[in-house]
């Protein structure tokens, strides 16, 4: 996995636009982004410029056109996930997975299926293909 960047939350609801749409034009972003959260053109358009400039978001000019820009994203919504996820991890628990858990089970009572969902992560030693196969029969 490659090294992920460091985003703000802002330039993040930019980059779940581009997961759900890659290569979509910058016109399209600031529709969606208008939509979604009610900002400005020139809003959007720094943001899209700052994830170019991080490397979090790739640019490229439509064939057919020199000002027609492309944007997508350099990562995938899985990738990041787990970037965060180790961030967080290694910030909080000092890279533990345990005192994660043990915190999080303080303040929340599982039910038998998440029980056994998590025995199913466990034995597949974190593979979650067996919990996505037994949730999609």
């Amino acid at each position: 996995m490659n090294r992920i960047p460091s985003i703000t939350d802002a330039e993040l609801e930019i980059v779940r636009v581009l997961w759900l749409n890659p290569g979509c034009y910058s016109s399209e972003v600031v529709q969606q982004m208008r939509d979604r959260m009610g900002w400005s053109s020139n809003t959007t358009r720094t943001l899209l410029s700052r994830l170019v400039q991080k490397d979090a978001a790739g640019v490229k000019l439509e064939q057919s056109s020199r000002r027609m820009q492309l944007f997508y994203p350099r990562f995938s919504e899985q990738e990041y996930q787990r970037s965060e996820t180790t961030s967080f991890m290694e910030k909080m628990y000092g890279g533990s997975i345990m005192p994660m858990l043990a915190n999080f089970l303080q303040d929340k009572m599982l039910n038998s299926q998440e029980i056994e969902d998590l025995k199913t992560l466990f034995d597949n030693n974190g593979r979650i293909g067996e919990l996505e196969k037994r949730e999609s029969e």
